[in-house]
């Protein structure tokens, strides 16, 4: 049953619906899942989230289900037959951003530090609260995001321009953008999301 009351953005397509419903918002900390957050995040840059759920299947299966180790190993030949790959946005810089992003996340394993530990650290382990009433008033960025963003630039990180990290921080529960009168404004603070896993 459709409530009304939702973010006006969720009633547009049940794909969005049901992302928004189980996944936005909702607390990750799983370094798998954050690192899938991550890959999403980078490419719907410039396009709708819609179209990157329509491929998400897609996504999952040419990234080796997220598995951020895997996907640091991929060569320049997993570039050129990743532009083949009709299931996913054959856009050459975010691919080799996908890539790039996860070496960058072996490198930072090799010194103990997680990509959990680089988003976390920015809200101090706290979702951030929002009271928001109307979709207009959310932002698209913040000076959260905007510091975020320039972190992660500096240890190598591609495609995280503040918007982008903003996003993340909005899909990964860093911070809590359902409006109030939105069910999950509520149910994003009660939840404990575990690893994140949802499926599309």
């Amino acid at each position: 049953m459709i409530l009304m009351d939702k973010c006006p953005w969720a009633l547009t397509h049940p794909l969005l619906e049901k992302y928004h419903d189980e996944v936005w918002g909702k607390p990750v900390y799983d370094e798998n899942k954050l690192y899938e957050m991550l890959v999403l995040e980078s490419f719907q840059a410039g396009l709708s989230w819609l179209t990157i759920l329509k491929r998400y299947d897609g996504f999952k299966a040419a990234f080796c289900d997220f598995e951020w180790q895997k996907v640091a190993r991929f060569t320049a030949d997993d570039v050129t037959r990743l532009l083949q790959n009709e299931t996913i946005i054959r856009h050459r810089g975010k691919i080799e951003a996908t890539i790039n992003n996860a070496q960058v996340l072996q490198k930072l394993a090799n010194s103990q530090v997680s990509l959990y530990d680089l988003l976390w650290d920015e809200v101090g382990h706290q979702q951030i609260l929002n009271h928001w009433q109307f979709s207009e008033e959310v932002p698209s960025q913040d000076a959260i995001a905007q510091r975020l963003a320039k972190k992660l630039k500096k240890l190598g990180f591609k495609f995280v321009g503040p918007t982008t990290c903003y996003s993340l921080m909005q899909a990964c529960g860093l911070v809590n953008d359902h409006l109030e009168s939105c069910p999950s404004w509520k149910k994003c603070q009660e939840v404990d999301f575990g690893d994140g896993s949802v499926s599309y």
